[in-house]
């Protein structure tokens, strides 16, 4: 984390205050990279899940994907130029940076000399957190849409896999999306799904609603979930699963869930409020197709991602992601500070993400219905 917080220090943009000294700027520069980098590192999950560049001097990054190919044997006599079906078909995928990303607050100087705590950490910690929300939410919306989609190869003659749907349970009811049996069966249908679509078993993981995790704790001991590594305070201390059927598991609020973010009560659920939880539990989906502001992808609507969608498996090559700019700071100082007795402390990043290789991507849904293409 240290090495991570030096490399954004550096990164960072010259403020270009000549009333802030150098040293006294490096100082600020630090403690707020340094708080904000932690929030986001501690909530981001999927930056380091799926494929992932940096892009310089562009506004785009194609990504290859290749199919399979064939062997066949060699007539004595007959020069070799490449294998006569033209094997393997190759497919592009070209991944844009969305606009800038951004969050900020204004810290007023007399609220910060009357406080008692180090309001300007807790502010750079949240902006962390703000832009790690938003930059799961976007990387699991592409898998989603990755998971109804068909193989990016469009060679004659080449049927390449595309995506998997898995329904949890069998009944219409949400509330299969919290059952340990249902969960568990729908784990091993997908490893062996994209162990038929010859999807490499390194880097599988899931992500799932913390309820449907914890859900999963309670039942290691039964259905099979025996785990070594998850026994005694390691089981009451929330991380009782590590992986089911070689998939890593994750659990996360910023995964489409049953039309939502995080949390959904009441319904056909079987959930219900443990008394007041306050209004944070289940905020809606935005919109983020290509027709959004800011948005260069297509990430889907929010009729489009669907209300039964509940969790995603996929291995690393689901999903591309290209950075810009990583997440960094930058704060006023100088004659602004004085001018608005205050400082704005700012984070951003700028990032795109799109799905790859569909083989790779597994949605669960539940219900009857199956979550459309988008």
């Amino acid at each position: 984390m240290a090495h991570q917080s030096s490399d954004l220090t550096t990164n960072l943009v010259n403020l270009g205050q000549s009333n802030l000294s150098g040293d006294k700027r490096a100082l600020y520069l630090k403690l707020f990279s340094g708080e904000m980098f932690k929030g986001f590192q501690h909530n981001a999950i999927a930056r380091d899940l799926v494929m992932k560049r940096t892009l310089k001097n562009g506004k785009s990054l194609q990504f290859i994907y290749t199919g399979r190919t064939t062997a066949e044997y060699h007539t004595p006599g007959n020069a070799i130029l490449g294998n006569s079906d033209g094997a393997p078909p190759v497919a592009e995928k070209t991944v844009t940076v969305d606009d800038l990303l951004i969050s900020s607050a204004f810290v007023y100087d007399l609220d910060e000399t009357l406080s008692h705590y180090d309001l300007r950490s807790e502010i750079s910690r949240k902006i962390g957190y703000a832009l790690a929300e938003k930059y799961d939410r976007l990387i699991f919306r592409a898998i989603a849409r990755g998971a109804r989609a068909a193989s990016p190869v469009s060679a004659t003659g080449f049927v390449e896999p595309g995506g998997t749907q898995i329904r949890v349970g069998s009944s219409a009811n949400e509330s299969d999306a919290f059952s340990s049996t249902a969960l568990v069966a729908a784990f091993y249908d997908a490893a062996a799904a994209m162990d038929e679509k010859g999807v490499s078993s390194d880097g599988r993981c899931a992500v799932l609603n913390p309820r449907q995790y914890y859900e999963l704790i309670q039942a290691v001991g039964s259905n099979g979930l025996v785990n070594r590594d998850s026994q005694g305070t390691a089981l009451q201390g929330g991380n009782g699963i590590i992986e089911i059927a070689g998939i890593h598991i994750y659990k996360s609020m910023n995964i489409p869930f049953l039309g939502k973010y995080g949390t959904k009560f009441g319904g056909t659920t079987g959930q219900t409020s443990p008394g007041n939880t306050g209004d944070f539990i289940g905020p809606a989906l935005e919109d983020a197709s290509g027709a959004t502001t800011g948005i260069n992808n297509d990430y889907g609507t929010a009729a489009e991602v669907a209300s039964t969608s509940c969790g995603l498996i996929f291995q690393r090559e689901a999903a591309a992601c290209v950075e810009a700019i990583g997440p960094q700071v930058q704060v006023t100082s100088g004659d602004v500070s004085v001018i608005y007795q205050g400082d704005v402390i700012l984070g951003r990043l700028a990032m795109g993400a799109d799905y790859l290789n569909p083989a790779a991507a597994v949605e669960l849904y539940v219900g009857g219905t199956t979550p459309s293409p988008f």
